[in-house]
């Protein structure tokens, strides 16, 4: 009776053992990530609302943050594996801590733009340079001028763009660095002459009467969000970046085959979700219908480099001479980031399956 009573008791501990080992097996893998306000992270919020990322075994981590700059100075500590990023602060990550552009977010030329108030002697000239006839600005109101600018950032790429235009440098003006929000609150009680935001801020610059002096792609440039991976970690874990992206592409097919207006309510309840902040229905349906994004054969198009240079990396190489021509980077790192190889569409080849969206 007690070798029976034995036995038992070792079986009973033997299958909770197992069980407890299947469980730890089927439990996702806890993946940080880094984000900041903005239109890219929707999409990952979003499916990780709906439990996509679950899916395919992973539990996706949201962390904000107030700028690139701020998510690049957090990787060495760990703090994220996979962000959304700036193409500009992607470059920086790029040749600080040998990160790699995995996707394209979205495009935000649109999106980012300087500035200046209605009455400002700035918004008086259009046009200066013919080849950019929506731009606004003449150089001899310009410069020596102070503008309020997040330094390192989509937004100061569209500021240098636009002092370019006017066959200007950042060395001919004042610049003051600010987070988007203080930049705002700034701008708004009088300081300075310019500022430089990107959405969704921008939009708050429009609704207060300040006038668009010139977004990126009235300055002729183009600027994506991207989705950068820690290259260590992506090194070693391959196909759980092929599955992360995966569910953000998931996302992608449902912003392009859904009626825009249908997600007006979500876009609110993540806004506040993931800031605390409100936003009106009427700014939530702007920021997705000024944000094109790109689906899986829209992607692999965009980094395919069998032919040489893919597109993807050519933006980020016009980034990096841009800036060098500029003094923001030196001609050494320039000869480390200026080819932009540090963005790869392998790990879109990984990818098995993209779920569908409904």
């Amino acid at each position: 009776m007690f070798k029976k009573l034995a036995v038992g008791i070792v079986v009973l501990v033997l299958s909770l053992a197992i069980g407890g080992m299947a469980f730890a097996a089927n439990k996702p893998m806890k993946i940080p990530t880094a984000w900041m306000d903005e239109h890219e992270t929707f999409l990952i919020w979003y499916a990780h609302e709906k439990g996509w990322d679950k899916e395919v075994g992973l539990d996706v981590e949201l962390k904000l943050f107030s700028s690139g700059m701020d998510i690049i100075n957090a990787l060495p500590a760990g703090e994220w594996v996979f962000c959304g990023i700036g193409a500009v602060p992607a470059m920086m990550g790029a040749l600080r801590h040998d990160t790699e552009i995995i996707l394209i977010g979205n495009d935000e030329s649109y999106t980012n733009a300087v500035l200046v108030r209605p009455d400002s002697p700035i918004a008086k000239t259009k046009g200066y340079n013919p080849k950019y006839p929506n731009v606004l600005g003449h150089p001899k109101d310009v410069k020596g001028k102070t503008f309020l600018v997040t330094t390192i950032s989509s937004a100061h790429y569209a500021f240098s763009s636009w002092l370019q235009v006017l066959g200007l440098t950042d060395k001919d003006v004042i610049i003051k660095n600010m987070d988007q929000a203080q930049a705002v609150a700034a701008f708004e009680k009088g300081i300075g002459d310019g500022v430089a935001l990107w959405a969704p801020h921008m939009y708050r610059g429009e609704e207060l009467g300040w006038k668009v002096a010139g977004t990126v792609h009235d300055c002729g440039q183009g600027q994506p969000i991207v989705l950068l991976a820690d290259k260590k970690f992506a090194s070693k874990n391959p196909q759980v970046v092929s599955d992360f992206l995966s569910v953000y592409l998931r996302a992608v097919n449902m912003i392009q085959n859904e009626p825009l207006e249908s997600l007006v309510k979500d876009y609110q309840h993540f806004y506040f979700d993931f800031t605390g902040k409100e936003y009106s229905a009427e700014l939530a349906l702007k920021d997705l219908q000024t944000h094109p994004v790109f689906n899986l054969k829209e992607q692999k198009a965009l980094f395919d480099d069998s032919k040489g240079t893919s597109t993807a990396q050519q933006w980020q190489s016009n980034l990096a001479h841009f800036f060098t021509s500029v003094g923001k980077l030196t001609k050494a790192e320039c000869d480390k980031v200026g080819d932009g190889k540090y963005a790869t569409g392998k790990y879109l080849e990984g990818i098995k399956e993209i779920k569908p969206y409904k």
